[in-house]
């Protein structure tokens, strides 16, 4: 598995292997959402009201951003390492 982010990543993915991709998540108790960010992949930032609906955010704004990176979406979705901080 190879991270996006990391140098070459775009070559490693089309080579098909698989990537993964660290997302920081933190919880905005004031407007009652969790948010998604990541410094891996460039323009990813989500959120919702629920765990179960940012994953959903997450996966689907990954398979777009990375269709733009990449000119294709990779044959096999990334793996999503979500990592939740206290605010």
């Amino acid at each position: 598995m190879y991270r996006i982010g990391y140098p070459f990543w775009k070559q490693a993915a089309h080579l098909g292997i698989p990537l993964k991709i660290r997302v920081n998540v933190v919880e905005d108790e004031d407007a009652g959402v969790y948010v998604a960010t990541s410094t891996d992949l460039r323009g990813l930032v989500c959120e919702a009201k629920t765990m179960d609906e940012l994953v959903k955010e997450v996966n689907a704004a990954t398979a777009t951003l990375l269709e733009l990176h990449l000119s294709k979406v990779p044959a096999t979705p990334p793996i999503t390492d979500l990592r939740f901080r206290a605010a």
